[in-house]
């Protein structure tokens, strides 16, 4: 595990490289985002699930996971996400999941919990710039 912090942005950014997988930590006003990239499974979802207990113990009013950029996810990532969910649905509903890619968006139709997952579209997230016609 890599953990970084780049000069030119926020210190309240983390960025943590895991292998396959980078995760990128902000908080921004009551909004704090985890956004992941690559692929999630058994040998890094400990630690984004870290990060998103990590970011649960503050006071944003929102916690985002943005997996617009994750490759692959397996049941590891699954079961986070349905464990995050059912945590967020015990303190005030702060979670909210950006969509993923085609081909995890499956394997979570497959796993039947496309339906069951808080998912937004990326303009209705709190702080998102909403689309020009």
């Amino acid at each position: 595990m890599t953990e970084r912090s780049i000069p030119e942005q926020s210190p309240a950014e983390r960025i943590i490289e895991l292998g396959q997988l980078i995760v990128r930590s902000e908080r921004d006003g009551d909004t704090h985002t985890i956004a992941l990239s690559g692929e999630m499974d058994l040998s890094n979802a400990g630690e984004v699930e870290r990060e998103l207990v990590r970011a649960e113990a503050t006071n944003a009013r929102t916690i985002v996971v943005d997996l617009s950029e994750l490759s692959f996810m397996d049941s590891t990532g699954i079961r986070l996400l349905i464990a995050a969910d059912a945590r967020s649905r015990a303190d005030s509903c702060r979670l909210s999941l950006t969509r993923p890619p085609a081909a995890v968006t499956r394997v979570l139709c497959i796993a039947g919990v496309d339906e069951l997952l808080p998912f937004q579209d990326q303009g209705q997230l709190p702080g998102a710039t909403p689309p020009t016609a």
